[in-house]
């Protein structure tokens, strides 16, 4: 068990932020947010903060980054959740996008959530759902995401037929790719080999009422860290027992209920996604550990324009990305 924490111990960084969805901090303290103004905000440790946006033609509705990931030259990964194009696209800070993988197989690859390169500097996409529109598959029943892995031998389908895919990470031993599937309500994990390919899935925690699972980081104890939408908690996860602890929870009852209601009856859509709700919490939806000591919490949301920051009462792994600074 760890302490919960205060909601009053929240504070924010950053202002006017547009769907900051995933955040990504490093050692300097740099923070950087996917943003739907068309890239990536940086949030600079001085207080400052600057925009690298961009267009490009073979994005038509512009780019819509969801996941992020900050590359070792300081240009940036996202993947695209436009409406008709996905795939992973790369952003520089001169605004300059170019596609990195669009297709597999001679098919478009559809909308898509979340990029991440791991320690061996394999690249790692998931897709929710091949539906459309996407909120046909917000349903517990929910089978087609999948996951894409981009390596040596090029791009293939790792793991198919998920509840809607949502970010997905290799353990810092380097033996699992963890996952969690949103509308299923479930964090699963595959044991992962050295050439990439995964073995059959295990389902490591099922959530219960509202908790529906989006980002995650993993602490220095080898536990799972999940920001969880709708009900506005930050959930901690023992693998081996499966056990789920709220450690920081902004609920709105009567919104968590009635998205809850449509969820059972098989009618979630959009609207109980989008609604603004009272809290001080706008809809967390990732997770990264930052600050000196790698104990401070950094949470992108949906519907705020500004990250909530936390004192932690665990350290965090330093991520891939960790000394990747380019002031």
């Amino acid at each position: 068990m760890v302490p919960v924490i205060d909601l009053a111990d929240v504070s924010f960084v950053g202002a006017g932020l547009v769907r900051p969805e995933c955040v990504l901090v490093t050692a300097a303290g740099n923070i950087y947010t996917s943003d739907w103004r068309g890239g990536v905000a940086h949030l600079r440790p001085d207080g400052t903060q600057v925009l690298y946006a961009g267009t490009t033609a073979d994005l038509p509705e512009g780019p819509r980054p969801n996941g992020i990931a900050l590359e070792q030259d300081g240009s940036f990964l996202f993947a695209n959740l436009g409406t008709e194009i996905g795939g992973v696209w790369r952003l520089d800070r001169t605004g300059q996008i170019r596609p990195v993988l669009t297709e597999m197989d001679g098919e478009p690859i559809p909308p898509s959530n979340f990029v991440v390169r791991d320690a061996s500097g394999r690249l790692w996409l998931t897709v929710s759902t091949r539906l459309r529109p996407r909120s046909r598959d917000y349903r517990r029943s929910a089978s087609t995401g999948f996951i894409v892995l981009l390596d040596e031998r090029g791009a293939r389908i790792v793991a198919d037929g998920l509840g809607f895919t949502n970010e997905c990470l290799v353990d810092p031993t380097g033996s699992w790719l963890y996952v969690n599937e949103t509308y299923a309500r479930r964090l699963s994990r595959f044991p992962l080999s050295q050439d990439g390919d995964l073995g059959p899935k295990q389902v490591v925690a099922e959530f219960g009422t509202g908790q529906y699972p989006d980002g995650m980081a993993f602490d220095t104890d080898g536990n799972v860290w999940i920001a969880g939408i709708i009900s506005n908690q930050l959930l901690r996860v023992e693998p081996s027992t499966g056990q789920i602890e709220i450690v920081l929870e902004d609920s709105d009852r009567a919104h968590v209920a009635w998205v809850e209601a449509a969820y059972e009856s098989g009618t979630l859509d959009r609207p109980h996604m989008d609604t603004i709700v009272s809290t001080k919490l706008r809809n967390i939806s990732s997770i990264a550990f930052g600050g000196a000591d790698l104990t401070t919490a950094y949470l992108g949301c949906l519907l705020g324009d500004a990250v909530a920051i936390v004192r932690m009462p665990v350290r965090g792994v330093a991520p891939v990305h960790w000394h990747f600074d380019h002031r």
